[in-house]
Parts: C-alpha cells; structure tokens; sequence
C-alpha cells in the first residue's frame, strides 16, 4: 500500500510553516517532506515531528542565491568549497531530525559554463556526500528537473540521472523519481517504474501539466500506485504539488490512502 508524505512547502500553506506539521497529521498523514530546513533551528523541527507522530521523509540542500537564479551548488565549478560545507548542513538536519535521506541538488549551469565539467564538479560532490552519509546509515539523493520547470538546470532526464548514479559509484546514491518531470521529459512511467525499481529510493506525484493534485490529467495515478505496489516500492511518496484552492478542499483523492 503506498505511504504518502505531504510536502509543507508546498502544501498546507494557509499556516504558517511551523504549524503545518499538524496540519498534515490532522488530514492523516504519517509522513512529511519540505524543501529546506534551514531557516528553523533543528529541535524546532524535531518538536512538530514528535509532537505529531510524524516521519520526515526527505529535504533538499541549500538552494543557494536563488534570486541570482541558483538552486543548488554542488555542480558549479569554483563553489566546491561551498557546496560541501551546505553538504555538512544538511547532514546535521539529517541527524537531528532522524532523516534518512536527502536530495542533493545540482544547481543550473552558468552562461559559459561547460555542462560536462559542471557533471564531474557534481559527482565528486556525490562522491564526497556518499561518505560523509555513509557512516550513519544515510542516503544521498538526486533529481531530474524538467526544462519548462527549471531551465538550465544540470539535467532533465531519469535515464542521465541514473548515469550519473552509476558514475558515482556508491552503494548509497539513489534518484528521486519525481513523476511530474518524468513524464514531462521521458514518458513511459511503467517503463521507468518497473525496470528501475531499486535504483529510485524516494518518489514525488503531482497532476499534469498543471502541477495540482494528482486526480486529474494526463497521469493516471491510480495505475502508478498500483505499479508501485507491485514493484514493492518501500518508500515513500511525496506529494509535492499546489492544491488548486485550499490543501484540505483537494485531498478527496487520497481519502482511499488515510
């Protein structure tokens, strides 16, 4: 049966972000997810967890000048030094806050700048996350982000995501299979979803093409859920999507789920 993880920052934001997390328990989730962490002190977090029963699904590493245009670090040549130290950041959350992963973002490459040296910036970054998380049992992640969402960004497609998982070359690096983007640049989720079982160790839905909830457009999600189920999928699933109207108004589709 899939397990669901409500993304709080993109959902339930009628409230604050602190009080999101109850929020997502009240509408029966177990499981939450959000984009970054840092702008609350770790035991903050800890507290709405505990104090909700709730697991914490996964985060990202830190966007960096995202007003420059940047989202993520890890795979600009120059910025090695940071991306690591935003590396050593997001394990501490991970550790605090009993995280089992965390997605570490690439970052858009600069005007200029060679894709391919950006790639071999990116994996000695993974390389160099994989064992910092390693000792204590954690994953690193990465995410294709399709071109209409975010342009210019490292890469768009599952299969060069799971390329560069097999160029990082360690046990605990997986891809975050978000569908939405998936079916935006690849399509054939059953493909994806079957022959890759395993190498995805996180999983993220939304509608298409309009990124609401997932019970309507082009993806049939039931059949997904299904095909989850039957690929044992041990995961989570995050909903990282924008209600249409007010979170709680949208969750029809997942009365079968609660």
């Amino acid at each position: 049966m899939p397990r669901f993880a409500a993304n709080l920052s993109m959902m339930f934001t009628e409230v604050p972000f602190i009080e999101r997390f109850a929020a997502a328990r009240n509408a029966g989730f177990n499981a939450v997810e959000f984009l970054f962490p840092y702008d609350h002190p770790p035991h903050e977090i800890r507290q709405q967890l505990t104090q909700n029963n709730l697991t914490l699904a996964l985060f990202n590493t830190a966007a960096g000048n995202v007003r420059a245009g940047e989202w993520g670090l890890s795979a600009l040549p120059g910025r090695e030094k940071e991306a690591r130290t935003d590396i050593d950041r997001a394990l501490e959350y991970a550790l605090a806050l009993n995280c089992e992963q965390v997605h570490v973002m690439a970052g858009v490459v600069p005007t200029g700048e060679d894709a391919g040296l950006c790639r071999e910036v990116f994996i000695d970054n993974l390389r160099y996350a994989a064992e910092r998380f390693a000792p204590h049992g954690k994953r690193v992640l990465i995410e294709a982000l399709s071109p209409g969402v975010k342009p210019d960004y490292l890469f768009s497609s599952q299969y060069q995501a799971l390329a560069i998982v097999k160029d990082v070359s360690r046990p605990n690096v997986f891809i975050q299979l978000d569908t939405f983007h998936a079916q935006k640049v690849d399509g054939n989720l059953t493909r994806l979803i079957r022959d890759y079982a395993g190498k995805y160790a996180h999983v993220q839905i939304a509608g298409l093409p309009d990124r609401h909830e997932p019970d309507d457009g082009e993806i049939n999600y039931s059949w997904l859920f299904r095909l989850f189920d039957e690929v044992e999928y041990p995961g989570w699933i995050g909903c990282e999507y924008t209600p249409r109207t007010h979170t709680e108004a949208g969750l029809g589709w997942f009365n079968a789920w609660r």
